[in-house]
């Protein structure tokens, strides 16, 4: 009989907690101490119901310390960020578009909801689209995402706009978010993990 949680690694086995190495255990640990109540309270799945991870916390156990340092630089750009939390979850949909990463748009759409973004804000990030309703710094914030994504590069124009807008703290944030979704989308991608269908 298919079972959907054999899929959920995609690529990549899920990791039974009780096989973990001791340092892959440390940072189970911490992910069930820290991810998962976050994708909790946004209503998005992020472990089984016999408490293996998924999403992109599966794959992290595989490198628990260079992926340690890795979560350390989100939590660290999310405590310290000068962007507010729609904002961010513009440029991480933005970003998740470009790479049409399954399991990233599935959770921040959850997490963006969350933030106050419209259902039809987010079905038009989701798709690369630009929403009217968002206010004109969201905007801009997702033209500059995208650009940067699909180009390589951002045009003086828009540099020039957002700059006025976010300030140049607010653009290495943001640059740097961008960064760190280009990895999760990355990771996801490579090893084709998709959103779940249901609570498994």
């Amino acid at each position: 009989m298919f079972n959907q949680t054999d899929t959920l690694g995609g690529r990549l086995p899920l990791l039974d907690p009780q096989m973990l190495s001791v340092e892959q255990k440390g940072l189970y640990d911490r992910i069930n101490q820290t991810a998962v109540p976050w994708a909790d309270s946004a209503h998005f799945q992020s472990k089984t119901k016999d408490g293996r991870l998924i999403g992109p916390f599966n794959p992290v156990l595989f490198s628990p310390h260079v992926t340690s340092a890795f979560l350390e630089l989100q939590a660290i750009e999310e405590k310290y960020t000068s962007l507010s939390d729609r904002v961010r979850q513009v440029l991480i949909l933005s970003v998740g578009a470009v790479w049409k990463s399954e399991y990233e748009l599935y959770a921040h759409s959850a997490v963006a909801r969350k933030a106050g973004l419209s259902e039809e804000s987010i079905r038009s990030l989701v798709s690369g689209g630009l929403p009217d309703d968002l206010s004109d710094q969201e905007k801009i914030a997702q033209r500059f995402a995208r650009q940067l994504s699909t180009e390589h590069s951002v045009d003086d124009a828009l540099y020039r706009e957002a700059e006025r807008t976010f300030g140049q703290q607010g653009l290495v944030d943001a640059i740097t978010l961008i960064g760190i979704y280009h990895s999760v989308c990355a990771l996801l991608n490579a090893f084709e993990i998709p959103a779940p269908q249901e609570q498994v």
